[in-house]
């Protein structure tokens, strides 16, 4: 054994992906995953730095991190992801506690980088293009960090939309796809691994495939995925409203693998405000799309994300945003207040709105979206609903899991009792006897109980 290494991932699905993979890497190296991080040898912060609150997140974690070099074994510490990235060159001067920084496209040398740490070397800089294409091979090394009846499956890297308000291009690269044959076969072997639940993800899924063949083929994957063994459940994150294809919804519509879920981040619902943001969609567009979606699967849940307070927003602007949430209906919704970002367009924009007024903008949207969300619950109430069991509470004889119309980590919960004991990753029947806000109630039922 080389060493011992403890991880810190921050930020999105994505990210924990690679950190999954560096893992994986540094298993393969000779060294082992401690989670204590009294015990590490090295100790690694995948960052995240997407808005102001995540990048100070990063940072204090960074601190928190650097006392191990003297209050336990640590002795190097790693810095890998979006904040290594975007300040790599002022990095060393403003963070001298952190012995080796790996930008975005070059997590995959970071057993490398703890060989040479170990070795004595001191400021390592680890930085490739960041447009390079993604390397397929290291997708199979994987250490999950989830649980393991569900893991995330990252598709492409990069981004090529260019909002207004958005560092991830620059960080990130331009859009990139993995091969379809590289995603079967890491997917295969996470169903032998148990995953029994694939979470697609990229900053873009709908146009996968787009700059390997031509033309977007979310469609075929999604197809050749169902098909392995053991997957169950397929869930679709961060498609979006103008490049969503009708062949993806027909394919989700009539693949029973396919959850009837779709996370479709629209930023707002105002045209003047989405041309600002340089979305390249309409309020009319969007309205287009859900409507395909819900003619296609009536019961399908659509969540999407807001921000609120973007430079210029006025008062009948925000209005209109209130009206077309009402309107929608979406199943699930998340809002956020616009966070000014150095070296993006709309940092340098006119009519920066005020934080307080951002604040009650976001709470107005999400108190409206609550009475959305609940009356959507209560039209569950009387349902016999498949549930993923995730485990039982403390002390207490209920057991929690999610439906098919529930991401894990940001969606609602179900909670149940069961006759019989379950074990997270079983999938069960649950009559729904009650609704709160967001989560759901009721009680295992069995095949004798099942009623026309």
């Amino acid at each position: 054994m080389k060493g011992r290494v403890a991880f810190t991932s921050l930020g999105c699905d994505k990210n924990r992906v690679d950190s999954e993979v560096m893992l994986g890497i540094l298993q393969k190296r000779g060294y082992q995953a401690v989670a204590d991080e009294t015990e590490a040898d090295v100790i690694v912060v995948n960052t995240c730095c997407f808005i102001r609150d995540a990048l100070e997140e990063s940072i204090e974690t960074i601190l928190e991190m650097a006392k191990y070099k003297t209050e336990g074994m640590c002795k190097g510490l790693i810095v890998t992801g979006c904040l290594g990235q975007r300040y790599e060159k002022e990095f060393f001067e403003e963070l001298p506690e952190v012995d080796a920084v790996l930008g975005t496209a070059a997590y995959e040398q970071i057993a490398d980088a703890a060989d040479r740490i170990l070795e004595g070397e001191q400021k390592v800089k680890l930085l490739e293009d960041i447009n390079k294409p993604m390397q397929d091979e290291n997708g199979s090394l994987r250490m999950l960090s989830t649980a393991p009846y569900f893991a995330y499956l990252k598709i492409s890297e990069g981004c090529d939309n260019h909002c207004t308000y958005c560092v991830i291009p620059k960080m990130r690269g331009r859009h990139r796809s993995r091969s379809m044959e590289s995603l079967v076969q890491e997917a295969t072997i996470l169903a032998q691994q148990g995953v029994k639940e694939l979470v697609v993800v990229a900053q873009d899924t709908s146009i996968y495939g787009r700059d390997l063949y031509g033309a977007p083929m979310l469609h075929m994957l999604l197809q050749k995925l169902s098909e392995i063994s053991g997957i169950e459940w397929i869930r679709l994150l961060y498609c979006y409203p103008e490049t969503l294809t009708q062949q993806t919804i027909d394919v989700m519509a009539s693949n029973p693998k396919i959850c009837h879920y779709l996370d479709m981040p629209i930023q707002h619902g105002c045209d003047r405000i989405l041309q600002r943001m340089g979305r390249k969609t309409s309020q009319a567009q969007i309205r287009q799309t859900v409507q395909k979606l819900r003619q296609a699967m009536p019961d399908i849940a659509i969540r999407t994300t807001l921000i609120v307070g973007f430079p210029g927003e006025t008062e009948e602007d925000f209005a209109q945003l209130q009206v077309f949430v009402e309107e929608m209906h979406f199943d699930r919704l998340g809002v956020f207040c616009y966070s000014k970002e150095e070296g993006t367009p709309a940092a340098a924009m006119d009519c920066q709105i005020d934080e307080q007024i951002k604040e009650e903008r976001r709470d107005l949207i999400m108190d409206l979206q609550k009475g959305i969300a609940a009356k959507r619950c209560e039209t569950e109430v009387g349902k016999i609903l498949p549930v993923l069991v995730e485990g039982k509470l403390p002390k207490e004889d209920v057991y929690c899991g999610r439906t098919q119309w529930d991401a894990p980590d940001i969606d609602g919960m179900v909670f149940f009792r069961a006759e019989e004991e379950v074990y997270s990753g079983d999938i069960v029947s649950v009559k729904i006897t009650e609704a709160s806000d967001y989560d759901l109630i009721g009680d295992v039922v069995y095949a004798d109980e099942f009623t026309e």
